[in-house]
């Protein structure tokens, strides 16, 4: 691990110049915090096809997931499920050539400081949105700090991708992040 100011310090496990806000697919996972079953329960139905019990929390989560293309017309979201813990999706950036351009223009590479219209900004807004409706109802919630990312490359990395998602709820039980 880095040392910065003689104190250790996390890496940034974002691509190293790649443009977080151009067009491309982007799995992501976010967690909540030390992974606490606060989304909700997986429970069986009765034909024996696991899903997801939501708390209210979790169905704020589900509801404002589904909200982000209105605050970022620019965004299609594909396939998403929510876990006890955590929650996976995928996002597509799909911005028109001149949005794109003007990023290209102004943003080659990871920057640092306020960002907007990128991966980050809308995870950003994402999370506090959730967070805020929590607060707001005194709700205990909290989510990890960070999230994880992997920009998609081709169709048949989107299909795996697209295939875990789905099963996930199948796979709670094998998943080694379950906790009762």
């Amino acid at each position: 691990m880095a040392k910065f100011k003689n104190k250790y310090r996390i890496e940034s496990a974002r691509l190293k110049h790649f443009n977080y806000g151009s067009n491309a697919a982007y799995y992501i996972t976010i967690c909540t915090k030390n992974r606490i079953n606060y989304l909700g329960t997986i429970v069986v139905d009765t034909h024996n096809n696991p899903y997801l019990q939501s708390s209210e929390i979790g169905a704020i989560a589900d509801e404002y997931w589904q909200q982000i293309p209105q605050h970022f017309p620019f965004v299609i979201l594909d396939a998403f499920t929510i876990m006890p813990n955590h929650l996976h999706g995928i996002i597509i950036i799909n911005k028109t050539d001149t949005q794109n351009n003007i990023d290209l223009q102004t943003k080659q590479y990871n920057t640092f400081g306020a960002q907007s219209q990128n991966l980050a900004s809308i995870i950003r807004a994402y999370k506090s949105s959730v967070k805020r409706y929590a607060n707001q109802h005194n709700i205990l919630f909290e989510w990890q700090s960070k999230y994880w990312d992997r920009v998609i490359r081709d169709d048949i990395e989107l299909s795996n991708i697209r295939d875990y998602i789905y099963n996930n709820p199948q796979n709670w039980l094998n998943d080694k992040n379950y906790s009762l």
